[in-house]
């Protein structure tokens, strides 16, 4: 196989109700020697079929489909010498969770902070004597705060400055003087996830109940089409997104029961 890069897709191509590749941004095409398989999310799926391509009943379902709101994301390198003096004697972890008030709740807006510094348990994930860190709030963030904002404007990035600060302050929490060991400083908005990451309204995914409602399988109406990723049983989130590729392979026949189970015992699952 071959991985592209740099390749936007702008439609999957669609005659006689099958798919049989996709158009790139470059006006290319490229033909599927057997199925499309989509990993965007469901509502960005829909948007890249040609009108009419779809049965509009079942169009129609995964429209009313809640979506999660969006993310606010920190990413940071900085500085770790003398970082346990600066902590007051800590060791530094690779996961924190900042609640500012349990009272409202841990799905309110800007309310929960998650804390990710993989480079504590995995060095080579950053430069000798510094850390990476992640800090997010975990689909509490609301896109209409964003939309429609000019990505280059004043006003885009003054809304980042105030968004993030909720960030910056859970992480001074765990490293009180975090700012002044900032090398590196990315954030991310919904406008990001949309960008960049083909979210329908940067979302972090559907708003989908257990109990209530079911994740659908890989199968579309449109022969040769599949679906996998967070839209997808059997869900959000990194094991749930390669599962559900695991089932869009096996769906085409490319992986048979006895490889996944191999697969399992490997993993010590």
């Amino acid at each position: 196989g071959e991985v592209r890069l740099k390749a936007h897709v702008d439609q999957i191509m669609v005659a006689g109700g099958a798919a049989y590749g996709v158009r790139l941004k470059s006006g290319e095409r490229v033909r599927a020697k057997r199925m499309v398989v989509s990993n965007a999310a469901m509502k960005s799926t829909l948007r890249m079929l040609p009108d009419g391509a779809l049965p509009p009943a079942w169009e129609n379902d995964q429209e009313e489909t809640p979506e999660c709101p969006s993310f606010m994301h920190l990413h940071l390198g900085f500085d770790a010498s003398g970082l346990k003096e600066a902590m007051g004697g800590k060791d530094l972890d690779c996961h924190y969770m900042v609640v500012n008030d349990w009272e409202r709740g841990v799905d309110s807006e800007q309310n929960l902070v998650l804390i990710s510094i993989p480079s504590v348990l995995d060095p080579s994930m950053a430069p000798a004597g510094t850390h990476a860190l992640h800090a997010y709030t975990p689909a509490t963030e609301p896109y209409d705060l964003w939309k429609g904002l000019n990505r280059s404007s004043a006003e885009y990035a003054k809304l980042k400055e105030e968004r993030s600060q909720v960030l910056w302050k859970a992480v001074e929490r765990v490293i009180p003087d975090i700012r002044e060991r900032v090398d590196v400083e990315l954030v991310g908005t919904p406008l990001t996830h949309e960008r960049f990451l083909r979210r329908h309204r940067g979302t972090y995914g559907p708003a989908i109940q257990a109990g209530q409602q079911i994740f659908p399988g890989p199968k579309t109406p449109i022969k040769n089409l599949l679906l996998c990723g967070d839209s997808v049983f059997p869900g959000i989130g990194m094991p749930a997104v390669a599962a559900s590729g695991m089932v869009a392979a096996h769906t085409m026949g490319l992986e048979t029961l006895s490889k996944q189970q191999k697969l399992l015992d490997d993993l010590k699952i």
